[in-house]
């Protein structure tokens, strides 16, 4: 009951983007967010475009095949046809595509694999945590479905749980030492950077009480758990300024209303 009735962070994402994989609880956490300040809708399409944007970039422009997307929330709200896997699949020119998502929200585990998996052997969803990422590594799943010979992307999206800095930096080592040559790895961070100073105390009261152990940081932050990667142009901003393509972006007018920053870099 606690799981049903307790909002997750990756469930409130889906449930701001229009998706089904989320319950009452994660409802009305967007509705008490939209109260203090209404963009987190319209900022959880800015994370979705993003995310599009770069797999499209690394499938097409990269040649990657390989996707391990580490805490998405395999997001929902996106229709058939234009989930990130699909994204993937139109954008790679391999028939060897291979999508991996790790999750580690129960709910959200077992309605992608009963909605996904069945129907496609390009993509698994296997139950992990970024969090204790030796045995995320060590999954069968992960050291079977991926050839680790060959490069893979690494979308690591579930920064929200490393609240724990020493921990943070641990996680980002430990996935370039696991890649091969050649691979990619795409951060996305949650930032109170843009946020209205007078907005600050009452949105820190509300993820006090609800998330607290939701990890925040400042770009300047950010960029030092990304220090020594080789980032991919335009480097660490906010997501719709990340390669942004045609004029109705979400929050393309206002960057940091999207609350996070992106990046993708090369690994060495």
């Amino acid at each position: 009951m606690l799981e049903s009735t307790q909002a997750r962070i990756t469930r409130i994402f889906d449930a701001a983007a229009g998706g089904k994989n989320n319950f009452l609880a994660d409802k009305d956490m967007v509705r008490h967010f939209d109260q203090v300040t209404p963009v987190i809708t319209t900022a959880a399409r800015a994370v979705i475009e993003f995310l599009s944007r770069v797999i499209r970039h690394l499938a097409e422009e990269e040649g990657v095949d390989q996707f391990m997307i580490v805490g998405s929330g395999v997001p929902s709200g996106l229709p058939a046809g234009r989930r990130l896997h699909d994204i993937a699949r139109d954008a790679c020119a391999s028939p060897s595509l291979r999508v991996l998502y790790v999750e580690n929200n129960p709910m959200v585990v077992a309605m992608a694999r009963a909605t996904i998996e069945p129907f496609t052997d390009t993509v698994r969803v296997l139950d992990g945590d970024a969090r204790e990422i030796d045995e995320m590594l060590r999954d069968r799943v992960v050291q079977t479905f991926l050839d680790w010979d060959r490069p893979v992307a690494v979308l690591l999206l579930s920064t929200h749980s490393l609240d724990d800095d020493e921990h943070a930096h641990y996680v980002i080592k430990r996935l370039q030492h696991a890649a091969p040559k050649g691979s990619f790895l795409g951060l996305l961070h949650t930032s109170f950077d843009g946020v209205p100073p007078e907005l600050l105390p009452a949105i820190r009261d509300l993820l006090t009480m609800t998330l607290p152990r939701l990890a925040i940081r400042s770009r300047e932050e950010v960029a030092a758990l990304l220090e020594g990667l080789d980032l991919v142009e335009p480097g660490l901003v906010w997501v719709p300024q990340w390669r942004p393509t045609g004029p109705d972006l979400a929050c393309a007018d206002e960057p940091s209303t999207s609350g996070n920053y992106g990046a993708l870099a090369h690994i060495p």
